[in-house]
């Protein structure tokens, strides 16, 4: 490289990602079992070479799932584990994953697969709140609270919280 040593082991902390996108690797896995399968049909690699590739990503998978493998703290970030785990096991093939697609494209993708799933979960637990609201203000019908709205006094009805976060979960894909 262009330096003379090793960068200090603060800056390679500063860059790594791995303790945050981790929790992605799912994600992670997933899209490149696609952009494997795409780069085969494509012609872009050899058709082979691309099933070999979804194959080794799933059993990395699969490795993760019973602990067979665990992310290395060390590596820099998800992609660069993976990468270097697929490189292990099928040589210079497993290089061949990042063909035609760029670090942002892969962090775009993983974010956007983690958010789907974390907005479902969201909608769910919203759905409960809202029941758990109604069960409670069923309970208190005759039950005034007082409290304020737009910095004037006002009357709050029990089931008042329902309405916003029903709006909200409609909105959910």
């Amino acid at each position: 490289g262009r330096f003379s040593k090793e960068p200090d082991s603060k800056v390679n902390d500063f860059n790594s990602s791995i303790r945050f996108d981790c929790r992605m690797i799912h994600q992670d896995i997933q899209g490149s079992i696609a952009h494997a399968g795409m780069l085969g049909k494509c012609g872009i690699i050899d058709p082979k070479e691309a099933e070999l590739l979804a194959a080794g990503l799933e059993g990395v998978e699969r490795d993760l799932q019973t602990g067979a493998l665990e992310i290395d703290p060390n590596a820099e970030d998800v992609h660069t584990f993976i990468e270097g785990v697929l490189t292990e096991r099928l040589g210079s093939t497993g290089k061949r994953l990042h063909t035609a697609r760029s670090r942002n494209d892969q962090v775009a993708l993983d974010i956007r697969l983690y958010l789907r799933g974390e907005a479902e979960e969201v909608r769910k637990l919203t759905a409960v709140l809202i029941r758990t609201l109604l069960g409670l203000a069923k309970a208190n019908l005759t039950t005034v609270m007082p409290g304020y709205t737009h910095m004037q006094r006002a009357i709050l009805w029990p089931t008042s919280g329902c309405c916003c976060g029903t709006s909200d979960v409609s909105r959910t894909p």
